[in-house]
């Protein structure tokens, strides 16, 4: 997708801090980060939400998952960490590029939600 940032980021034409890449997908260190550790790791094909997937993303989500617990390790979080995968608008994703958190760090990350 011409338009997508992440897109764009797994292409090579805008910059990031990349931490992992391979012919499924790309992790780079979050702009932003909420944590010590905070990744994100995205696929390589432009899939819009974790709402579009279909069997045949079986192997890039896998992928995606295998991938975190990698980068968790590396990243200062081997004791422990959380994958968070945003969908849509109530889900609270801001780019339409699906995408996998990983935060950690030496804390604990705290409560799964906040209370409402």
């Amino acid at each position: 997708m011409s338009d997508c940032i992440f897109c764009k980021i797994a292409a090579g034409e805008i910059p990031a801090r990349k931490c992992y890449e391979d012919d499924l997908v790309v992790a780079f260190h979050d702009i932003h980060p909420l944590r010590p550790t905070h990744v994100l790791v995205i696929p390589r094909k432009h899939i819009a939400s974790l709402a579009h997937v279909d069997a045949g993303d079986e192997s890039v989500l896998g992928r995606m998952l295998s991938v975190a617990q990698k980068l968790a390790a590396e990243n200062g979080s081997g004791d422990g960490f959380r994958c968070i995968i945003n969908t849509g608008r109530v889900g609270g994703q801001e780019v339409p590029h699906l995408h996998l958190h990983i935060l950690g760090g030496p804390e604990p990350v705290g409560p799964m939600v906040a209370k409402i």
